[in-house]
């Protein structure tokens, strides 16, 4: 049985369609690893210094393949800071808050790549016109409303004085957080991270206890 030219044509341009449609299938394997590479290349460079190009080829894809995945280089920021963003749930106690801010130092130095994506992140964001901007305020939102109404918690159930200021204290806790993971970030394994926060929390807490 003969087949025409054209018949056969076709059935290459249909073969061909379908290849090219396979090799940008937004499958989940691929968007978890180009979310696992933009990790460290933003981390690394920040949104400014990172570039579209760099993260495809150490992903092993076009530019193009990326950008079907997550349209464009701000959209792709966006996907990695939601994808690895910490969530808190109600925290009902002094104690409570205490724990998950040791919890996120302790998950901060097992994850140096996540640890210095945020960091590079929250640095550059303090400009208004950054695409990050209003997710790292939102984020800080979030953070200090759960924590103050740990500190609520803790003056409701007489572990702290009533007359600390909840916003305040929930904020220089986040503070200090934040600023030993850089110094973790900077110096390493001559940081110990814990201990420094310990050492804070007791000191809070034996200065702000309710006499």
């Amino acid at each position: 049985m003969s087949v025409r030219c054209s018949e056969l044509r076709g059935y290459t341009d249909a073969v061909t369609s379908r290849k090219k449609r396979g090799s940008y299938a937004k499958t989940p394997e691929q968007r978890r690893h180009i979310l696992d590479v933009a990790i460290d290349v933003f981390g690394r460079l920040g949104n400014r210094g990172a570039s579209l190009r760099e993260i495809a080829n150490r992903a092993g894809m076009s530019q193009a393949g990326v950008l079907h995945h997550f349209g464009s280089k701000d959209g792709l920021l966006m996907a990695v800071l939601a994808d690895r963003d910490d969530e808190h749930g109600r925290i009902d106690s002094v104690a409570g808050g205490v724990a998950e801010l040791r919890s996120l130092l302790l998950q901060a130095q097992n994850n140096p790549g996540l640890t210095q994506l945020f960091t590079t992140i929250a640095a550059e964001a303090t400009d208004p016109d950054h695409p990050a901007h209003a997710f790292m305020v939102e984020r800080y939102r979030r953070t200090v409303s759960t924590f103050t109404a740990a500190v609520d918690a803790g003056k409701r159930d007489g572990d702290l004085d009533e007359h600390v200021n909840s916003e305040a204290l929930a904020r220089l806790m986040i503070a200090a957080m934040d600023g030993l993971q850089t110094q973790g970030l900077i110096e390493g394994d001559d940081v110990d991270v814990l201990a420094s926060f310990d050492v804070l929390v007791e000191s809070l807490t034996t200065a702000l206890v309710r006499r």
